[in-house]
């Protein structure tokens, strides 16, 4: 068992474990941590607790210490020169006439490296681009292609909801999305309708996914003919959510709608 405390180093960013050592850590805090890319900036978001061992990657990093406001000067000076780095960046991109699409900069918080985020079609020859660039900063250059979801992640925006990002305000991780998803909540196919900024289809697809099919293991399935309380009849609909049933009876009463529980808890085929 290890003394964990989840830190982040982005507002919707993952949450990495650390080892707390001495210190007391409250959630909200920002600390100094040590991580593979060297010293970070971050911001603890799960208070001190216990874990496995298959629930953390050893060794464990350690927190250097809770940063102090000339820390938090640091992170700002860090930024404004990201946006530095991004225009000087954009104009090499543009002398190299690449075809790629810089998304956004990154400064480590010991300025030991700076990262440019972008996007691309395809591979992308970036050799002479970094040579430039590391003649210019003077550190060590990372280029990180990234796809178009961690591209909306970054840049935000508002989804056809009306609501700010999931993924650039509360989503940690991407959680695969299928069309099946869309299919199971009856929703229409129209990519226009079921896809998010990124063009992919929406994360919010999985938030209730779970409660569809569980619904569906207990509902009978359209067209299936089953007994109900009037007799006999077709499903021609269901209220997966509601867990109602709409039934065509064969004695010709029409379509009429009935609870799960009215159909004996679990509607079976009809035989006769």
């Amino acid at each position: 068992m290890h003394q964990v405390v989840g830190v982040r180093f982005k507002k919707a960013g993952k949450i990495y474990y650390f080892s707390p050592g001495t210190f007391q850590l409250e959630k909200g805090e920002d600390v100094i941590v040590e991580t593979s890319r060297g010293v970070e900036f971050g911001r603890v978001v799960i208070e001190t607790k216990t874990v496995g061992e298959n629930d953390v990657v050893l060794p464990l990093k350690q927190v250097i210490r809770i940063a102090t406001a000339k820390d938090k000067l640091v992170v700002e000076e860090n930024q404004e020169a990201a946006r530095k780095a991004f225009l000087v960046c954009s104009e090499k991109i543009n002398e190299h006439q690449l075809d790629m699409k810089l998304v956004d900069v990154e400064y480590t918080f010991d300025r030991n490296k700076v990262l440019f985020y972008f996007t691309a079609d395809g591979r992308i020859d970036f050799r002479e681009l970094v040579k430039d660039l590391a003649s210019v900063f003077r550190t060590r250059i990372e280029l990180r292609q990234i796809g178009v979801r961690d591209e909306a992640k970054m840049l935000g925006g508002i989804g056809p909801c009306g609501r700010v990002l999931c993924c650039s305000s509360f989503l940690g991780d991407f959680e695969p999305v299928s069309i099946k998803m869309a299919k199971d909540q009856n929703l229409s196919l129209n990519p226009a309708k079921i896809s998010g900024l990124c063009g992919r289809l929406m994360c919010c697809l999985k938030y209730e996914n779970d409660i569809y099919e569980e619904a569906k293991k207990v509902l009978p399935d359209v067209g299936k003919i089953i007994r109900t309380p009037h007799g006999k009849g077709k499903v021609t609909g269901l209220n997966l959510l509601e867990h109602l049933v709409q039934v065509e009876l064969a004695d010709g009463e029409g379509i009429v709608e009935f609870t799960l529980e009215e159909l004996t808890n679990k509607p079976v085929e009809a035989t006769e």
